[in-house]
């Protein structure tokens, strides 16, 4: 089974927690994965800059953080989604915010799911794998 929980915290910008969820599930099932509990929270860009200073020593905004907690026997997880960054990306990029509030959401998804792009190589995959989530799922508005 697997549960998601969304929680709206940026102080004005929302996303519906029903569509994120789905976004959630099927990149795990995509995945293979069938058992998991991933937490989704909807930041600004102060905050995220803060979780990222905090927990992980880098001093920026950035447009999502994936913090997996467990991945045996059940994978857990939080992904932390900057919708201000998500805003911007979307006008750079010449697409929706929807459009782009998915990519991030399934990004941070497959980090938890094991997916890195530390590498070139990884990276590259990974944003194949992405991409082709992305194409399917930004169509579920």
């Amino acid at each position: 089974m697997i549960t998601v929980s969304v929680v709206n915290a940026h102080p004005f910008r929302r996303v519906p927690p029903r569509r994120a969820a789905v976004l959630v599930r099927s990149t795990l099932r995509a995945e293979r994965i069938s058992g998991a509990m991933v937490t989704v929270v909807m930041v600004d860009s102060r905050r995220i800059r803060r979780i990222n200073r905090r927990y992980l020593a880098h001093d920026f905004v950035t447009d999502v953080i994936s913090f997996p907690l467990e991945r045996r026997p059940r994978l857990e997880g939080e992904v932390y989604v900057n919708l201000d960054r998500a805003r911007s990306q979307a006008r750079e990029y010449g697409v929706s915010v929807w459009n782009e509030t998915v990519r991030l959401v399934v990004h941070g998804t497959l980090h938890l799911s094991g997916h890195e792009d530390r590498t070139r190589r990884g990276a590259a995959r990974m944003r194949r794998r992405q991409e082709v989530l992305v194409d399917r799922l930004a169509r579920t508005r």
